[in-house]
């Protein structure tokens, strides 16, 4: 007898791969709202997120003559900028050259980078340094005054401008926050959570938004800039701030607009692990300059896995790190500073007074770590200006796939993504943008829903950790084809439960985009039937030929609903394969 559980995973993965159509059957909505009750905000360009990418597009967008308002989830130095310690890649050094930049890049893309937007992002890199300075940003320096640069995993030469050692984010956001505070025409709307993009006739004009005192909000402008981050709180190790439950990502398939490659996550080799703490990055700035990786034994294991040892490409190294746990049954492996020609706790001091605080002298103690989610590398399909497939939406950052990363990000090319085209993308919107007509904006009407059972209630807290640790499990440094499947029955069954029951309130709504963002992306997964960059199936080891593609979701929607997404594949015209 075949038991419904089985029946159910049989159907599952029937579902995904024959054909490539997942069915959703979800709310178009988070919330029911009425204009009539909501006031609304006029404005030239909205940007929807605070960080680098929207903090630029904001800026720009304001320099080219555009009425710009910035809305941001938390407080503007709270954004997932701020988390990035490294660095940022950049051709300054004489001895460095822009094709070299672009060959390392395309070479880490696994074949699906473009390469003309990498060399667009490549050559961006000086001038984006420069407007930085001009806001007063302070990187490091020699003692000639020239700019300190390290080297990172996948870069073949040292092109990594960095800030008080491993701070660099927080640099990078407080200049940048800093001139948005100077910007007459950026009026900035912190603590302010988007529930979903505005649908007019033609695209998107708009979004509507919760403030902090509870209040919906409208904010209407014919060009809507998303620049929300990652989607990293869907798994349970990471090293995203609480904020990234990809709620900008999800509010784009919500309003029909296509995204791509959210199978592809990167995960960060090196997170301080001390259990019970959150996961805190321990930089690859700090392998850089030469802090090796031993197991439970002292064994170095990194040169076993790849000829450039600790300085692989992030995922080599986190695939090694995560065996080498597995095979010496330990929770972590461990960074070794103590061999650094210079006191680590001087080169990198953030570093050193997180790690005091919990007995660990890194000039003297190894470091334990282990790998955590950290980059999302697809996001909203957009073309090399940063314009989506829906009229008047733009996306920049982490939340875009913009086909710099293909499928292995290399290391400190994000935050030099998000200055390129979040300047691209504020300017042409500025250029492109005229005043909306507002009768075509639409109401979501009320709902009608099946009143529960009385006293029956869910737990969001909980889901949210079962969610976290599914993914970990199941979508993490290494998948499997079953292991994909039973997470798509998880997923389901949570997702109609949340929708069904979830009060109206911002972790219900957040838990609501995360498990759409993880059902989304165990879909691409399980489709993908190879392995590739950060892509790694068990059950297929191999890169394939006939993969070399893109995996593009459509969102269907009908009324007020999202009925569910269909998959292709979309050519890459230019890329390289891995290394």
């Amino acid at each position: 007898m075949v038991r419904p559980r089985a029946r159910a995973l049989a159907a599952f993965h029937m579902q995904m791969t024959h054909p490539h159509s997942l069915e959703l059957a979800s709310e178009r909505w988070l919330l029911p709202f009425s204009f009539r009750t909501v006031p609304l905000y006029r404005f030239d360009v909205l940007v929807i997120g605070g960080g680098a990418a929207g903090s630029c597009a904001a800026l720009a967008a304001a320099r080219a003559g555009a009425q710009v308002a910035l809305v941001a989830k938390a407080e503007l130095l709270e954004s997932n900028t701020v988390a990035a310690q490294g660095g940022m890649a950049a051709v300054l050094a004489p001895e460095d050259s822009f094709e070299s930049h672009a060959a390392d890049t395309l070479r880490l893309g696994c074949g699906l980078a473009h390469g003309e937007v990498v060399r667009q992002v490549v050559d961006g890199g000086p001038a984006a340094v420069e407007r930085l300075v001009g806001l007063g940003a302070e990187f490091d320096r020699e003692s000639g005054g020239t700019f300190a640069l390290s080297r990172e995993g996948g870069h073949s030469a040292p092109r990594i401008i960095h800030a008080q050692g491993a701070a660099t984010g927080q640099e990078i956001q407080r200049a940048l926050t800093a001139g948005l505070e100077e910007a007459e025409a950026v009026t900035s709307f912190p603590t302010t959570f988007v529930l979903d993009l505005l649908p007019a006739e033609d695209g998107i004009q708009g979004a509507l938004c919760r403030t902090d005192r509870g209040d919906l909000v409208a904010f209407v402008a014919p060009e809507v800039i998303l620049a929300t981050g990652g989607s990293g709180q869907i798994y349970r190790e990471t090293t995203n701030p609480p904020i990234a439950t990809g709620d900008g990502v999800a509010a784009a398939v919500r309003a029909g607009a296509r995204v791509r490659d959210l199978e592809f996550v990167q995960f960060h080799p090196t997170c301080l692990y001390i259990a019970g703490a959150a996961r805190f990055l321990i930089s690859e700035v700090v392998r850089g300059a030469g802090g090796v990786l031993r197991d439970r034994h002292g064994v170095r294991f990194m040169p076993d896995f790849h000829a450039d040892g600790e300085l692989a490409p992030r995922d080599v190294v986190s695939r090694a790190v995560f065996r080498r746990m597995v095979d010496t049954e330990d929770t972590s492996v461990y960074l070794d500073l103590s061999e650094l020609d210079r006191d680590p706790r001087r080169l990198f001091p953030q570093i050193a007074r997180t790690c005091r605080y919990f007995g660990i002298d890194i000039a003297r103690d190894p470091i334990p770590v282990r790998p955590g989610a950290h980059y999302q590398i697809g996001g909203v399909t957009v073309d090399s200006d940063g314009r989506s497939s829906s009229p008047g939406l733009w996306a920049v950052g982490e939340c875009a796939s913009s086909g710099l990363h293909g499928a292995n990000r290399m290391g400190s090319n994000s935050l030099l993504e998000a200055l390129v085209f979040g300047e691209r993308a504020g300017r042409l919107a500025a250029q492109a943008g005229s005043r909306p007509d507002l009768g075509f904006l639409r109401t979501a009407p009320p709902r009608v829903v099946e009143r529960p059972p009385a006293g029956l209630k869910i737990n969001i807290s909980d889901i949210t950790y079962s969610l976290k640790s599914l993914m970990w499990r199941e979508l993490g440094v290494e998948r499997s084809g079953a292991g994909l499947s039973d997470a798509g029955e998880h997923l389901g069954f949570w997702s109609r439960a949340v929708e069904g029951l979830a009060p109206a309130e911002i972790p219900a709504w957040e838990l609501q985009n995360m498990l759409l963002l993880a059902r989304l992306a165990t879909f691409s997964a399980l489709a993908r039937e190879e392995t590739r960059g950060v892509h790694y199936r068990t059950d297929h080891g191999e890169e394939q030929a006939d993969w070399r593609v893109h995996t593009e979701l459509t969102p269907h929607i009908s009324g007020e609903h999202l009925d569910g997404v269909e998959l292709t594949r979309s050519a890459v015209e230019a890329g390289s394969s891995c290394q």
